[in-house]
């Protein structure tokens, strides 16, 4: 099967849409719209029509384009079905059960609420891709608005339990600051200690800091990584559940 074509658009202050496109079929999809004129401009300069729009949650930041783009395109809209209210012009709610494709691709829908209760991720397993929105970020995870913490972090761990290779589009560019808080959790990961290099110097180039993976994020994210002893041992939450210390690492990471 041919290899999607892959843009990464930034849009807003820091959102991210990214667009797809299959070049067997010529079908092109964006994973949420922050912003229209962005995505039409990259579309036009590609000479790309667009079939699907995927949204991940009902927030303004991930939807504004969608009626512009609907209606210059006729593209589908397809999103939580939990947020059909809330996401205008959404033509196809899904949930986990939904059987969703794209270009004949398989398309997995991950129930993921916590952000938001009915936020939802899409993978492509044939691909290696995931698309996280607000969910999970790179070094960090998304504000806990509508759930709770213990929902919240099943929402990461089903994300994390996907293969190490698969390639992670989160919906926004923190990683620099996601990286500062994580080095004061757990500065001694070596793993971490390398990566913020990297990042730092991807920033001061003016480079995206994403795609990121799952096996790297499970080395140097501390929202995936509750059970370090060293994190445990920052908290003092040696003997809680991995919830609890990843509610008290977002709890921190509020206040940072």
């Amino acid at each position: 099967m041919a290899t999607f074509e892959i843009v990464l658009l930034p849009c807003l202050a820091d959102n991210y849409c990214v667009l797809l496109h299959d070049p067997v079929s010529g079908e092109t999809a964006a994973i949420d719209a922050p912003q229209a004129a962005t995505i039409k401009a990259a579309l036009d300069a590609r000479n790309w029509r667009l079939n699907h729009l995927f949204i991940t949650h009902h927030h303004t930041d991930h939807t504004a384009g969608i009626a512009e783009l609907k209606g210059h395109y006729g593209a589908s809209v397809t999103g939580p079905e939990a947020e059909a209210e809330r996401i205008p012009g959404l033509t196809r709610g899904v949930t986990e059960a939904t059987q969703l494709e794209f270009a004949g691709h398989p398309i997995r829908v991950l129930e993921t609420p916590g952000h938001t209760l009915g936020h939802v991720t899409f993978h492509l397993p044939d691909d290696g891709l995931v698309f996280t929105g607000d969910t999970l970020f790179s070094l960090g995870c998304g504000r806990i608005f509508e759930g709770d913490p213990q929902m919240m972090w099943n929402s990461v761990s089903k994300i994390a339990a996907l293969p190490g290779d698969t390639r992670i589009y989160c919906g926004h560019e923190y990683t620099l600051g996601n990286a500062r808080f994580a080095m004061n959790v757990e500065l001694e990961n070596a793993a971490l200690k390398a990566r913020v290099a990297d990042v730092e110097a991807a920033r001061t180039a003016g480079e995206a800091t994403i795609p990121t993976t799952i096996d790297l994020e499970k080395a140097t994210n501390p929202f995936l990584r509750p059970g370090s002893r060293m994190i445990r041992a920052r908290l003092g939450l040696d003997g809680a559940p991995d919830w609890e210390v990843f509610a008290r690492l977002r709890q921190l990471k509020n206040k940072a």
